[in-house]
């Protein structure tokens, strides 16, 4: 089952770049985040051409959103809504796994929880999602967490950890936070087993930077976790960089895992 991951921001605006992605990867499972589109004007029709029978979907204008694409039989949905009834997250059961899609919120800018609340935002949400994993799941179980998680947790996730330690999605208490959700829980970091934590892995690069792809300053910011005997075989998995070279990206590139 090939699972894929996409914070595509705004799904209407970038469906031409859906459908290349689809037609060259041809992946089973597509959780989208960011697709910024009230459920009413949720593109229902292009998705179903692209041979996704099963969408669910919870959106708002112009902000959020998530959406999971399937060509397996949607079994249930849900959505939890932690905080301010934003768009942040659905799950599906699909062919005996949980899928869990997730848009953590950004933070702002200033990582200080007592001037920013935005960033408090963040860390609670964070609190939420741990909180509810560890006393409505367990590990034995076939779960997938998937999403846009805004923090880059390890030194290669960024481009310099040295210099971006105070800088909003790296830094210390943040990473703490969402590796307490990952261990606490027992995810396992599935891209991280292909790629060594010694080797820089990126899914995201600013708008700012013109020259991105020279500078190459990424950080990964995109995640898919997996329960452990959904590992007892080997997996694989990629990211596609390709993506962000395309007219009228998304900031954030495709992160795909095969589970056998």
């Amino acid at each position: 089952m090939k699972i894929v991951t996409w914070n595509i921001n705004s799904l209407r605006l970038r469906m031409p770049l859906l459908k290349g992605f689809v037609y060259e990867y041809q992946p089973d499972i597509i959780a989208l985040q960011e697709t910024k589109v009230a459920d009413p004007l949720f593109p229902l029709g292009d998705c179903i051409g692209l041979g996704y029978r099963y969408v669910r979907f919870s959106g708002e204008k112009s902000y959020n959103g998530v959406a999971i694409l399937s060509k397996y039989p949607i079994e249930e949905s849900f959505c939890l809504e932690f905080y301010n009834h934003d768009k942040r997250h659905i799950a599906a059961r699909i062919a005996g796994i949980e899928l869990h899609n997730f848009y953590v919120p950004a933070g702002g800018d200033e990582p200080d929880e007592a001037i920013n609340p935005k960033f408090k935002h963040k860390l609670s949400y964070l609190d939420l999602m741990n909180e509810w994993f560890l006393k409505n799941r367990n590990k034995n179980q076939n779960i997938v967490l998937v999403g846009d998680l805004n923090i880059a947790p390890l030194e290669h996730d960024v481009w310099s950890s040295k210099q971006l330690r105070n800088i909003v999605s790296h830094t210390d208490i943040e990473r703490t936070r969402l590796n307490r959700n990952m261990n606490e829980f027992g995810f396992i970091d599935a891209p991280r087993l292909i790629f060594p934590e010694t080797e820089k892995l990126y899914s995201w690069w600013s708008y700012r930077n013109l020259n991105w792809e020279k500078s190459d300053r990424g950080r990964r910011l995109d995640h898919i976790w997996v329960t452990p005997n959904l590992v007892t075989k080997p997996i694989s998995s990629s990211i596609a960089k390709e993506m962000r070279k395309l007219k009228g990206p998304s900031d954030h590139v495709p992160v795909l895992v095969n589970i056998p």
